[in-house]
């Protein structure tokens, strides 16, 4: 049998995690292992039972989501699930490594299925509202590569991953080969210092809200 991905839900309102809760029971992949009401909380219990994926919301008592993510990014995935779409929220829980940010009424139920599988394979995944306002207004590519040490080449792969794109996405959009693709995102991660995907994307989009 195929392992499930544990989760972890962690949000003051208890009517919210009681709908996640009961979304994620839906998929057969998925299992819920605990939920937090509050930031510490939420830390204590990550560090003790290492979930595979932590959903936080922002505006936590105790401790916000954001300085709790920054905590513990490092030892899981970390998908922000809240009604925060503010900037300056969204860029600082990018720095601080989450994998994916999600606005509420903004993702349909299968898409937070899919987000939740797609962090737990280290890839990014963000909501059409986040990074509309992480791109508003949205630095050059040119910037970008400056400021990342990319070639222009490399600049446009990191652009089309950022939006999502598999590798024979970004290969057929660039008319290149998917070997090729590959070994630009392997250039891109050691300039970039990202460990995956995932965290490539945090740092490329959090590099445009600043």
């Amino acid at each position: 049998m195929r392992t499930r991905i544990r989760v972890a839900v962690a949000d003051d309102n208890a009517v919210v995690r009681m709908g996640v809760r009961s979304l994620l029971a839906t998929a057969d992949d998925l299992e819920v292992v605990w939920e937090a009401g509050d930031g510490a909380a939420a830390v204590a219990l990550a560090r003790a039972k290492r979930p595979d994926v932590l959903l936080l919301d922002v505006r936590m008592p105790r401790q916000d989501g954001v300085s709790a993510a920054a905590e513990l990014a490092a030892e899981t995935a970390v998908l922000m699930l809240t009604y925060s779409d503010s900037p300056d929220v969204i860029a600082a829980a990018l720095r601080a490594g989450v994998r994916g940010y999600l606005v509420h009424g903004h993702f349909s139920e299968d898409e937070l299925l899919q987000a939740v599988r797609m962090v737990a394979r280290g890839l990014g995944t963000f909501s059409a509202q986040a990074v509309a306002v992480l791109r508003d207004p949205a630095p050059s590519q040119e910037r970008l590569a400056a400021r990342f040490g990319l070639s222009v080449r490399e600049a446009e792969v990191m652009a089309l991953v950022a939006e999502g794109a598999a590798n024979g996405d970004v290969a057929r959009e660039l008319f290149i080969s998917e070997k090729t693709v590959k070994n630009h995102i392997n250039r891109i991660f050691a300039k970039l210092g990202a460990q995956n995907r995932g965290h490539a994307v945090a740092l490329w989009l959090g590099a445009t809200a600043r």
